[in-house]
């Protein structure tokens, strides 16, 4: 549809699977409105602020705000039963998509496929299984991403910008261009991206779909360059198209249609005063008095993660439990604090997962924990006020993702830790590409290798893990979550 049709009136436009609000059904009393939690919310709340021009588009994600999204007008609901104050003025529209087309989208394809493909998961004796029953869940996933088109389609004022956000909504490019020639787009990926050999796991047609799905942008951003060369890759594999590489990582593709389309690296970094701010509040301070008491003056290793498996969490406890059986001097004088949250747990291997590293705790405590020790300390509950307070206490920072687009909890870390704390970190994280000449780095699969690396962490003399700690704090500042997504929408723009 030609841009002089148009109704919408949004000089700018954000689409994401999850919204900056959440609504939760309260029995007897009204809908608990709040806003979304997590920093990249916020971050881009922050980066939008001051602006009246902005609809954010989100998926209805539960029937209370399917209800919602229904009773108000065209889906927007940051009016009456929504407080403008938790979103700073931004319009929000949620989509009421039906729940069978939601799951299939989002669980069937966007955590099941899209991400196990991304962080290279799969079992490859035993799946995927790219069957009938599949090509219904991708048709639900295809009906999912139209939905989007429409909305942001109706939404955007002419030759407006539209900011899309990540796996679930990766046909949405394509989908909107066909519709809207006149508007700029530009896609984030947050999660890393998979080289050809493994990216044609999918059918060759589904393939081929999901890469020109994506290139319906002008700008497609990822967070290192490493991520960027990948999609690079499989533009040049699979598509044939024309690719040129730029020296220092990205590059263009030219789409089918003729158009060029710039691959970029948007590293993202932490807001650092946001962060301490919010790291000293009463809550966090509470929690951290608590975690002393259990920690006395022992050393402390602080891992923080979702139970979600590309984290690794699993080999991450059977380091430990390696070092502690190969370094019997360390017995009593460490404690390991892992706060694991729930993920996904709708997702039968989820469940599964997060059993196993529960059970494996519960072994690591019988086979050390004395009466005046205790060993490993694990939350496998929300807990973000005790999460920060693991961080400010944390000498060694275990962060051993099989595979992380960036994590950007290690470069928080960096910035809270009150003892110089020095990251143990995969070299399959994004953040390598920033922290990797100050942390001590880890083959993920190494089990023996991360026990090592452990302890070379703990033992690291005092001069040399000040001056690595001042260098990974500086590291891990970077773009906050503002300037990132400015960054973003400059290139867009400008492009």
């Amino acid at each position: 549809m030609d841009s002089e049709a148009r109704t919408g009136t949004a000089r700018l436009v954000v689409a994401s699977n999850r919204g900056p609000i959440s609504v939760k059904s309260v029995e007897g009393g009204e809908d608990q409105v709040d806003r979304g939690g997590g920093g990249l919310v916020s971050g881009m709340l922050a980066a939008l602020h001051g602006r009246d021009d902005v609809v954010w588009v989100c998926a209805a994600l539960n029937d209370a705000e399917r209800a919602l999204a229904r009773e108000s007008e065209h889906g927007h609901v940051s009016g009456s039963k929504a407080s403008v104050d938790l979103i700073e003025g931004v319009d929000v529209r949620m989509l009421p998509i039906d729940s069978t087309t939601f799951r299939q989208a989002y669980n069937g394809i966007a955590n099941s496929s899209l991400w196990y493909i991304a962080h290279l998961l799969y079992d490859t004796a035993r799946t995927p299984v790219f069957d009938e029953k599949w090509r219904r869940q991708w048709a639900a996933y295809r009906r999912y991403n139209h939905a989007f088109a429409e909305a942001l389609d109706l939404e955007a004022a002419p030759e407006a910008t539209v900011m899309v956000q990540d796996y679930h909504l990766n046909l949405v490019p394509s989908y909107l261009r066909a519709r809207r020639r006149d508007v700029r787009i530009a896609h984030f990926t947050h999660t890393p991206w998979a080289p050809p050999e493994y990216f044609q796991l999918f059918p060759d047609d589904i393939a081929g779909e999901v890469l020109d799905g994506l290139l319906g942008a002008d700008v497609l951003g990822f967070h290192t360059p490493r991520w960027a060369k990948a999609f690079l890759d499989c533009c040049n594999e699979i598509l044939r198209v024309n690719v040129d590489y730029l020296e220092g990582g990205g590059g263009t593709v030219t789409a089918r249609d003729g158009r060029q389309v710039s691959i970029q690296a948007f590293p993202l970094g932490v807001d650092v005063e946001v962060m301490r701010e919010r790291a000293n509040q009463r809550d966090a301070q509470a929690r951290m008095r608590t975690l002393q008491r259990t920690v006395g003056d022992r050393k402390v290793i602080t891992r923080v993660d979702r139970t979600e498996l590309s984290k690794n969490i699993l080999r991450g406890l059977m380091a430990y439990r390696e070092f502690l059986r190969a370094n019997p001097v360390w017995h009593n004088r460490v404690v390991h604090l892992a706060f694991a949250y729930p993920s996904r747990h709708d997702l039968a291997d989820y469940r599964a997962y997060t059993a196993e590293v529960k059970r494996l705790a519960d072994e690591i405590d019988d086979e050390f924990g004395t009466d005046e020790w205790t060993p490993l300390k694990l939350e496998v509950e929300e807990d973000y006020p005790g999460s920060l307070a693991a961080m400010r206490m944390a000498d060694v920072l275990l962060v051993n993702p099989i595979r992380d687009g960036m994590n950007l909890v290690v470069k928080e870390g960096c910035v809270l830790s009150e003892r110089h704390g020095i990251p143990v970190l995969s070299r399959q994280a994004g953040a390598v590409d920033e922290l990797g000449d100050d942390a001590v780095l880890v083959n993920p699969f190494d089990v023996t290798g991360t026990a090592a690396a452990l302890r070379i962490a703990l033992e690291m003399p005092d001069v040399e893990r000040e001056l690595r700690s001042v260098r990974l704090r500086q590291a891990s500042a970077g773009a906050s979550p503002p300037e990132w997504f400015r960054a973003q929408i400059r290139a867009v723009s400008a492009d």
